[in-house]
Formats: C-alpha cells, sequence, structure tokens
C-alpha cells in the first residue's frame, strides 16, 4: 500500500485505501504509514476482528485523529461505562495520554481506519 517508493520526496504520492485488503481474517492488523513529515504521521490501519487485549490500553505520547473509514469498530476510552460504536465516517480525536483500547472490530468486511499522529 505505500506509495512512498518515488524516488523524489516533493513528487506527487496516490493510492487508494482499499488496495491489498486481506481476503479474510488475519491474525495481527496491517498497518500502512501513508505518509510522514514534520511530526506528523499518517497511517491506515486494516482490522479483521483484532481488538486490544484485556485489560491493557494505548497511552500514545502523542496526539491521535482516527476515522473509520469502513467498517464497524468499538473503542473504550479510561473512564467511560460504555463502549464508543463507531462506524464509516465517525471520528475522534485522542489527545497525547488518553488511555483507550479498541474492543472490536468487523471481521468482514475489514475495518479501515486512517489516523493520523502528531
Amino acid at each position: 500500500m505505500n506509495q512512498r517508493d518515488n524516488k523524489t520526496a516533493n513528487a506527487p504520492q496516490a493510492g487508494n485505501i482499499a488496495d491489498t485488503l486481506p481476503a479474510n481474517r488475519q491474525v495481527e492488523e496491517l498497518t500502512d504509514i501513508l505518509v510522514e513529515r514534520g511530526g506528523v504521521r499518517v497511517e491506515r490501519i486494516v482490522s479483521t476482528g483484532q481488538a486490544t487485549p484485556e485489560g491493557e490500553w494505548y497511552n500514545q505520547e502523542q496526539d491521535e485523529w482516527v476515522m473509520v473509514a469502513s467498517g464497524v469498530a468499538r473503542l473504550r476510552i479510561d473512564g467511560e461505562d460504555t463502549d464508543r460504536e463507531m462506524s464509516a465516517g465517525d471520528w475522534i480525536w485522542l489527545p497525547a495520554r488518553c488511555r483507550h483500547r479498541v474492543t472490536w472490530t468487523q471481521v468482514s468486511p475489514p475495518t479501515i481506519w486512517i489516523a493520523f499522529h502528531f
């Protein structure tokens, strides 16, 4: 998926977030860095039923803005009583050190996330 193979860093880059999707459930999520520049990283994450292990939390040093581009997922924010259901088009901004975990992702079709880390 990564289209950064161009010889020149300033050359236009293009792709499609639905390229190279797994045909069935994978053991691990697929993460592709689409762009990384100036302290900003843009990722495509493809989930096929993965979730954060029970009792574990993401506790990142950077802010993250994440959107579900397709599929469905559930996200739990530490301190909240219920999961947040996310479907295509839904987004959330997670400030640095906001503990969160993915509690469920749709297997088929895969859940595709677009995440900006800054």
